[in-house]
């Protein structure tokens, strides 16, 4: 073999997909670039490209430009293991996202901050049909959610990580500059919500609040989310607010408790 010849790869079609799931490693939800992918899989661009098209197109991957995350499901083959805080978060806090369902009769989320991920502990469908890519136990990128970036408001650590990120444009109204974002986290604290416009899905307006814990810790966020053209969600900012105050006392007490054992 001449010396500037490449080694011939002889893994099957099948072996090099899933060097690719594989390399999207912890950017599994925030994305990662089709040339960063190709090199981690030890593929070329142009394989990579189209193996990466036929897994968009079985619904294991999502794309958005040159960047992949990993697709519904895939996401749906597992769930998030959940932490024992988690259970008693979701279950002491859901009885308010039902008092905020019964309120608004939209979408209701309960979501908590892993990492630099949201993960959603409970989910109320409302009477307006509206696409959604969150489902219970499942994670979103934090930087493109009205949830996470509540979250990400009052966790100055995770926002450092995300701030120093490139993060993707998932629709055209992604917030994905760095400074824009720190601008709106720093909105969000003066607000005490946040706002999630198309970012996340094109046609999906969401409204999320924190949830405080006992030594002012944000350790979940309600939000409400409805179709764009037909849901306001500065509309819901008063009811959301109180709802979340309110569920507040509720996970300082639960926080408290899961301290002392």
């Amino acid at each position: 073999m001449p010396p500037s010849a490449s080694p011939r790869d002889n893994r099957t079609a099948v072996d090099k997909a899933m060097a690719l799931l594989r390399a999207f490693g912890e950017e599994a939800t925030t994305g990662v670039g089709v040339s960063e992918l190709a090199r981690r899989a030890e593929l070329s661009k142009s394989t990579a490209f189209r193996l990466l098209a036929s897994l968009q197109s079985n619904g294991a991957v999502d794309r958005a430009g040159n960047a992949y995350r990993l697709g519904k499901m895939i996401q749906n083959l597992g769930t998030t293991q959940e932490s024992d805080l988690h259970a008693r978060l979701r279950d002491a806090l859901t009885p308010y996202m039902v008092n905020l369902y019964e309120t608004t009769r939209q979408t209701v989320h309960l979501a908590v901050l892993q990492g630099t991920d949201v993960v959603y502990l409970n989910k109320l469908y409302g009477q307006l049909a509206v696409r959604s890519p969150s489902r219970i136990g499942g994670r979103l990128p934090s930087y493109c959610t009205a949830v996470g970036k509540v979250l990400l408001a009052y966790n100055p650590d995770a926002a450092e990580v995300v701030l120093s990120k490139e993060m993707y444009a998932w629709t055209e109204h992604t917030i994905s500059e760095s400074y824009r974002l720190s601008a709106e986290l720093k909105a969000i604290r003066k607000n005490n919500v946040g706002f999630d416009r198309e970012e996340i899905l094109i046609g999906l307006n969401c409204v999320a609040a924190p949830i405080f814990d006992g030594t002012g810790h944000a350790v979940a966020a309600l939000s409400i989310s409805g179709p764009a053209g037909r849901f306001r969600p500065e509309s819901q900012t008063s009811i959301l607010r109180r709802v979340s105050y309110e569920a507040s006392r509720a996970a300082a007490a639960v926080t408290a408790a899961a301290q002392r054992t």
